[in-house]
């Protein structure tokens, strides 16, 4: 969990000055009430969750199960609950919404488990359907009201929340579905491994997961998929610990390949570049953009566009003839950059070890069109026709 934010006192508008190394723990108080946050990608707060069920006897030997949901902000139960009855008429559950519990159909005691841990992936799912809308009404909002922002922070990726639910299925760790999507639509990473072809799943690999044995895990897939399709998380890691076992030393054999098929489900970095370009559109001369990323890939596409926005590697004079004028920068990098996580920092919170951040101050320039080579370096490259 992050600090409460700390006002500076400064007047709305004004702008704030990052320091030259900043614990990431500080970045949002640093921003203070400058701040709109844009994006949080990944994070899917527990609004709702399931409280403790009560289960009644019935005269055929099962029992009617009732289970209260509980809000941690009660004034949002009546709309998140809707949200949950329109979810309902499209897909008909196991359960019924009776005012602010779910009721459970008469179920022998071996089945009342299961109904609630099922019940308990609506709620998730629900909770990441109510974030979509009210991320909706935020942008919607920010067109009208808020436009043009003081500041954005992005914090990219998975949330910790997310690998510590083995129901999502984002860790190798522990046994969980194969899943990996973080708005619960679309294919999962099952569909993925199931389906594509094999050098497919080893071009993800490769340039997602940025993983050496890609062939050699995709082949493998392919190979044990053809007797048993693969469901779990578990299933998949032991295959990778098997065909590419890990040296001394080394990270978890499957980390690199569950990082790929988690940007290849969720399209992230293609998400990423879109929101840096929106974020140039919507900030003020001035204001502050903030971007934590934990891996190479994501801090390589922040990079290239911050680079490329401040007129890095571009000269006004000695051009070959005919050569187009650089167009004016749109951000302004200030200090060394990336700022990384102290020693303490990591020894408190060791999911911080990876994480570099970024920043730049918007210039006065217009928002240029959208770098589509940023755009290309977010996607697999296309295969050419006789290639592998």
């Amino acid at each position: 969990s992050r600090a409460p934010r700390q006002s500076t006192g400064e007047a709305p508008g004004t702008s704030v000055t990052l320091p030259r190394q900043v614990p990431f723990a500080a970045v949002e108080s640093s921003l203070s009430d400058q701040v709109v946050v844009l994006m949080t990608a990944g994070h899917s707060p527990h609004y709702v969750r399931l409280g403790t069920p009560a289960a009644s006897g019935q005269a055929d030997g099962g029992y009617a199960v009732t289970v209260p949901l509980v809000a941690e902000d009660p004034s949002m139960l009546p709309e998140w609950s809707e949200l949950l009855q329109q979810r309902m008429h499209d897909s008909t559950p196991f359960f019924t919404l009776a005012g602010t519990s779910l009721e459970f159909p008469a179920a022998s005691r071996d089945e009342v488990g299961t109904k609630v841990e099922q019940a308990s992936e609506w709620v998730t799912s629900t909770n990441e359907a109510y974030t979509d809308a009210l991320v909706k009404r935020n942008e919607a909002a920010a067109r009208e009201d808020f436009l043009p922002l003081d500041g954005a922070v992005f914090d990219i990726g998975v949330s910790s929340m997310q690998f510590d639910e083995p129901q999502r299925g984002f860790s190798f760790r522990a046994e969980g579905p194969l899943d990996m999507r973080m708005g619960g639509a679309g294919p999962s990473a099952a569909d993925l491994v199931n389906e594509a072809e094999e050098e497919t799943l080893a071009d993800i690999l490769y340039h997602f997961g940025e993983e050496r044995a890609a062939r050699r895990i995709a082949r493998a897939i392919v190979h044990d998929r053809m007797r048993t399709p693969f469901t779990t998380t578990r299933q998949l890691a032991g295959l990778i610990e098997r065909v590419a076992p890990a040296r001394p030393g080394d990270i978890h054999p499957a980390t690199k390949s569950f990082q790929a098929l988690r940007i290849a489900v969720n399209d992230e970095l293609s998400e990423l570049v879109e929101a840096l370009h929106a974020a140039e559109r919507a900030l003020r001369p001035g204001g502050r953009l903030a971007v934590v990323t934990f891996h190479s890939l994501e801090d390589r596409l922040v990079k290239s566009f911050f680079s490329t926005r401040a007129g890095r590697g571009e000269t006004g004079s000695r051009r070959l003839p005919g050569e187009p004028t650089p167009e004016p920068a749109t951000f302004i990098l200030e200090g060394r950059q990336p700022v990384v996580p102290e020693p303490a920092e990591v020894a408190s919170n060791p999911r911080a070890r990876s994480a570099k951040l970024r920043f730049a101050t918007r210039a006065n320039a217009p928002a240029r069109e959208e770098d589509e080579g940023l755009a290309r370096l977010a996607r697999l490259p296309i295969r050419t026709a006789g290639r592998g």
